[in-house]
């Protein structure tokens, strides 16, 4: 039989800004330790990670931004990949679904299933911007949520209540685009009919899968059970990968079609030119490949059934083993808010605590949000590093290495007769290596991580109480009690490796292990007799009260920013009409003279030059300006704006200016020098 090999993907986040520890907490941590688990027991594995590219939120972004979608996408997955590659999340690759590979991919399987008759066609009416002359995707409408009475509830989800929605289940709908109440007009779209997959996926998941953890099992009873409905799989949008058959024009793949279909397009390019393996051995049947994901709970339905039913169409592929979704990470108490503010974003911890990487994933898998919310605060953080890897684990180990140093030049004593307290102390050591498999094998990644702090707890009480410092002129005693604690820290190098791998590679280096296969951990003997052992090396540094308090202070600080921003922002005036808008005359000018208005703080009188004319023009930009370093700045002006009478002087236009939320002026300007007199459009 073909050897057992295993396909782990993770969850492709919006491209649409960095992460922060919720998702890594809930995705890339749990994700990471299993992989490196199964890579230390000699498995064959592939494990898949990138960004999702095409999503309505990465428009947004851009809209917001001012840029293209492509400048929003290219920005984020590099700063996402950079920081899980810091962090120490061993992907094997990292794509986007913007590439070449993955249009073909998705367009591929698009065409195959919509050939194979696959596909139902139906005219709906969606929700449509008459201001803006578009058809609206589900996160360009809020409105009250039905459930919970949530008056910014999105046209896809309420992000209060957590329902699934569709937009015409929005109370009060507005488009996010125009502000204004959107009107239903009639387009056609493809559906994948899940209500004929249902009795499969009854089958398949209710009876074959009841060993899935209990939160993922029972969302899809409940959606099974309250009835499945065919799901569009188009959109109408310009920015996604167009709808590769004729009626096409103008549509492109739903995201949550063509996202899951990355992880298939992303082994692809990862095996593209591997000459031993291929990436059907890892998605199709004959392969003999486990596929797990791992994901956030919000990520269920997708993951459990709609994407099995989508695989199950494509003909011979895998479905997925496992899918060990965790719970949501809140923060201080509070749930994370990215429109808020309200997290602690990966790439700024990195750069704030570059030496701290394993003490965030150990504070991370210790509070894993496995079968409820679980919270992330600054104060633990600090505990989890002071009480219980430092006080714990590095002291075990340092005091351990000291000792050997003390007594024997830092060479490894070969042990003599045991004691039964020796005995005892290898025995319970040796049953840890099966306590973490199993913990790990069941996805209870804060129980394994619990067992391995427990192996140093042995530790701690074995050096306490033989008291080796006590008995130091019985050498070969001294010697035997060193050596059952170093053995101890060469199991804790192994086994701790998928949680702390930065730790236990140096303690693995400094106790000479070159062989960290998971195996090597149920030997009696794992180190060498009379190998120099490295100096003792703090492997945990204290975290001070002042170090957590500016990083309080910085979290609280981000939100205030950011309400004061959305406080501050001037709300959308009433729409005009395009004839309106028309009959304004915006130029471009320069000023030519400059002065203060006597008596007045605010008021500066400009003469502009607008190339029909030069005008006398009253601003109130005087706590902005200096008069003397405006003269020859070229800006826009409203040329055919009423005279205003203004202390005295007659105002003949209007000078447009920027404001920001802090209530600063800027000149609205061309980029590049323009003609006096230019349109502006």
């Amino acid at each position: 039989m073909t050897q057992q090999r295993y396909t782990i993907t993770t969850a492709l986040p919006y491209a649409n800004g960095p992460l922060h520890l919720g998702h890594v907490a809930g995705v890339y941590i749990p994700a990471d330790i299993y992989v490196r688990y199964l890579r230390a027991k000699n498995e064959d594995v592939v494990f898949i990670g990138g960004t999702d590219e095409h999503g309505v939120p990465i428009t947004i972004k851009a809209k917001n931004e001012g840029v293209t979608p492509q400048q929003v996408v290219d920005k984020y997955h590099k700063i996402i990949g950079d920081s899980l590659k810091q962090l120490g999340i061993t992907l094997d690759v990292f794509s986007k679904t913007t590439s070449k590979q993955h249009y073909k991919t998705a367009s591929d399987l698009f065409k195959k299933l919509e050939g194979e008759g696959a596909f139902t066609e139906q005219v709906t009416e969606q929700y449509y911007d008459e201001a803006n002359n578009q058809f609206l995707a589900d996160r360009y409408i809020t409105g009250t949520c039905p459930h919970c009475a949530n008056e910014k509830a999105y046209g896809d989800q309420c992000e209060k209540c957590g329902s699934t929605l569709n937009a015409t289940d929005l109370i009060n709908p507005k488009s996010a685009l125009s502000g204004n109440k959107p009107v239903l007009k009639k387009t056609k779209h493809w559906f994948l009919p899940l209500d004929k997959y249902e009795p499969w996926l009854k089958q398949w998941i209710l009876e074959e899968h009841k060993d899935w953890k209990t939160n993922v099992y029972g969302q899809c009873k409940s959606w099974l059970e309250s009835g499945l409905q065919p799901r569009a799989i188009t959109r109408d949008l310009d920015w996604g990968i167009p709808v590769p058959v004729e009626g096409g024009e103008g549509k492109v793949l739903y995201v949550w079609f063509d996202a899951p279909i990355g992880y298939i397009s992303f082994t692809q390019e990862l095996l593209a030119n591997d000459t031993t393996r291929k990436w059907e051995d890892y998605w199709k049947k004959d392969g003999n490949s486990k596929l797990i994901h791992f994901i956030g709970k919000d990520n269920i339905v997708f993951h459990c059934i709609i994407f099995p039913s989508m695989l199950k169409l494509f003909g011979d592929y895998i479905l997925p083993d496992n899918v060990p979704a965790n719970e949501f990470l809140n923060l201080e108490g509070e749930k994370f808010s990215t429109s808020q503010n309200w997290a602690v974003w990966l790439h700024e911890f990195l750069a704030d605590f570059p030496d701290k990487t394993d003490v965030l994933r150990y504070t991370l898998c210790s509070n894993m949000p496995e079968t409820k919310d679980a919270d992330f605060t600054w104060k633990d953080f600090q505990a989890k590093n002071n009480n219980e890897l430092a006080a714990n684990l590095g002291n075990f180990v340092n005091r351990a290495f000291v000792l050997t140093h003390k007594f024997f030049e830092g060479k490894i004593p070969a042990p003599s007769t045991l004691e039964e307290i020796d005995k005892n102390t290898l025995a319970q050591a040796k049953e840890f290596n099966a306590k973490i498999s199993d913990s790990i094998d069941k996805y209870r990644f804060r129980e394994a991580l619990s067992e391995l702090m427990k192996l140093s707890n042995l530790g701690n009480k074995y050096l306490a109480d033989t008291e080796p410092w006590k008995i130091k002129d019985n050498a070969q005693r001294v010697g035997t009690i060193l050596r059952i604690a170093l053995e101890i820290a060469g199991k804790i190098s192994v086994l701790g490796l998928p949680f702390l791998p930065e730790t236990t590679t140096k303690m693995a280096t400094w106790l000479g292990i070159s062989n960290t296969q998971w195996s090597e951990a149920d030997k009696d003997i794992l180190l060498t007799d009379g190998f120099t052992i490295a100096p003792a090396q703090l492997l945990f540094s204290k975290i001070e009260d002042d170090v957590i308090a500016a990083q309080l202070e910085k979290l609280k600080a981000s939100r205030e920013q950011a309400q004061q921003a959305k406080t501050s922002a001037v709300p959308q005036k009433e729409n005009v009409t395009f004839d309106e808008f028309s009959k304004m005359d915006i130029r471009v000018g320069t000023i030519i003279e400059a002065e203060k208005v006597a008596k007045t703080a605010k008021l500066l009188k400009l003469k502009i030059d607008t190339g029909i004319d030069q005008r006398t023009v009253v601003s109130g930009i005087a706590e902005h300006y200096k008069p003397e370093d405006i003269i020859g700045k070229q800006v826009t002006i409203l040329v055919n704006l009423a005279p205003r009478n203004i202390k005295g002087i007659e105002s003949q236009g209007m000078i447009l200016m920027a404001e920001n939320s802090k209530g600063e002026l800027a000149f609205v300007s061309p980029v590049k020098e323009i003609d006096n007199g230019g349109g502006v459009r």
